[in-house]
């Protein structure tokens, strides 16, 4: 377990609340219930979640914090945003499932995710209009961008070549 997801266990007010009451001592769904005041339904979910995060250890009813999960996380250090590559997140951020979700505003950052797109063209491969529509319609399926505006921006940005209807990928 990573601290994120133990952050993201520990989100949710119900589930800090049940968590809480196995802390100060509670060992099962009812005495959890019982000490937090909340309907016994909310707290078997909030249990089924802590358990599957593996915040608390269910041993047959008998519920504890699992203390070792929590001294791993302590221990496992998150990744380094700044160490991330700029790449990474302009692709992260502007790319969902394979599909476009909107085009950076900022031209590095759309450069950045147009050569990303380009490399669905094999280079030295000629392709008429009608074949480049399609392979950028999959980037946009879904997403908030049109497959003319990529083709465009492509082709203003020297990724690909016009001529006659026909279209080729530049560089390598």
């Amino acid at each position: 377990m990573t601290a994120q997801a133990l952050a993201g266990a520990l989100a949710d007010d119900v589930r800090r609340q049940v968590f809480a009451a196995i802390v100060l001592g509670a060992g099962d769904a009812t005495a959890v219930a019982d000490r937090t005041g909340l309907p016994t339904r909310q707290v078997v979910t909030a249990l089924r979640r802590l358990v599957e995060a593996g915040v608390i250890a269910d041993a047959g009813g008998d519920l504890r914090v699992d203390a070792d999960r929590f001294r791993e996380a302590a221990r496992t250090s998150a990744p380094d945003a700044a160490a991330e590559e700029p790449t990474d997140r302009v692709l992260r951020t502007f790319l969902r499932d394979g599909v476009v979700v909107r085009l950076p505003a900022q031209r590095g950052r759309r450069r950045v995710l147009l050569a990303h797109l380009v490399a669905a063209f094999e280079p030295g491969v000629r392709y008429p209009e009608r074949a480049v529509d399609e392979i950028l319609r999959r980037w946009c399926d879904g997403g908030d961008s049109d497959h003319v505006t990529l083709r465009r921006h492509l082709v203003d940005e020297q990724l690909l070549a016009r001529e006659q209807g026909i279209y080729w990928r530049i560089g390598p």
